[in-house]
């Protein structure tokens, strides 16, 4: 694999506020830290992304805590932050552009939530030509109910959305073998 840019969606400390819900993956947040030294130590490229609401009372509308990222996982200066209002990353936020120039081709994703901004940009990732991979351990989502109104578990959310990606937008791995690969 050619050296990734690490891409960490929206670890901001509204994530661990108890109104998120019933998560699962309780050492994502250690996991992300883990890779992120990896990815600083060699020198690779990381991009942050942070979500800002379009709703207000959310708690990642602008001038609210849980906009800032989480204390672990503050971007250094010399990393670039991506700023978002929809979960797609790659929408409106000049992130393709940033990473053509660079001459990147191939992306390390990290976040959450898994069947929310971490799909929707695996999704863009892939369909632009980008091969990408998803960190199953370093990802997480919420409990929800499905179309049907039956409650999914956090566990079951999140597996079912790896599955949607998995094979066809990206390839699923783990952080272990992501750190391996650089």
């Amino acid at each position: 694999m050619h050296i990734p840019a690490l891409i960490i969606i929206d670890m901001q400390r509204g994530m661990l506020e108890p109104s998120a819900g019933a998560r699962n993956n309780p050492q994502a947040e250690q996991a992300i830290a883990i890779t992120l030294k990896a990815w600083r130590d060699a020198k690779a490229p990381i991009v942050h992304v942070r979500h800002i609401s379009r709703t207000p009372g959310s708690p990642f509308w602008p001038g609210q805590p849980g906009v800032e990222f989480q204390e672990e996982l503050q971007p250094l200066s010399t990393e670039h932050v991506v700023e978002k209002n929809v979960p797609d990353a790659f929408i409106n936020s000049g992130l393709e552009r940033w990473l053509r120039i660079r001459g990147i081709e191939t992306l390390a994703i990290v976040g959450v939530s898994t069947n929310n901004s971490v799909e929707a940009t695996a999704r863009t990732a892939g369909n632009l030509g980008f091969k990408t991979y998803v960190a199953a351990d370093a990802t997480f989502a919420f409990a929800k109910p499905d179309y049907n109104g039956v409650l999914r578990s956090a566990e079951e959310v999140h597996a079912m959305a790896l599955a949607n990606l998995h094979g066809e937008y990206a390839t699923v791995v783990t952080t272990t073998e992501l750190r391996n690969a650089l």
